[in-house]
């Protein structure tokens, strides 16, 4: 479709003007959206939406292989390669492979010390 809207900063272009807007934060660092709980503050309305579930303990997210649930879909992914034993994050200087990007960079951290 036609993206009339350009970020100035970079080469993204957007089909909506609010679209246009709401990029522009990645920018600006402006972050309009706080938190009643802890006054944390975010660019993004569905971030601050997100983050109230930390708060709620709302965990919309179910895993269909054990009785854990989630409020972040993503933190679901995550947890499901424990049952499917996914590693996806290899290690370029040996063979072990990790389930998460952080393992993975701590595991790095012991090639860095010799």
């Amino acid at each position: 479709g036609e993206k009339p809207y350009q970020c100035e900063q970079c080469d993204k272009a957007f089909s909506q003007n609010g679209n246009l807007i709401n990029h522009m934060r990645t920018h600006t660092g402006e972050k309009p959206y706080q938190c009643i709980k802890c006054d944390k503050t975010f660019s993004h309305r569905i971030s601050l939406k997100i983050h109230h579930r930390k708060h709620t303990g709302e965990k919309l997210y179910q895993c269909d292989q054990c009785d854990k649930a989630f409020s972040q879909n993503s933190s679901l992914m995550v947890h499901h390669r424990t049952h499917t034993g996914e590693k996806p994050y290899q290690c370029s200087q040996c063979d072990k492979a990790f389930s998460q990007n952080c393992h993975l960079i701590k595991h790095q951290k012991t090639h860095n010390e010799k």
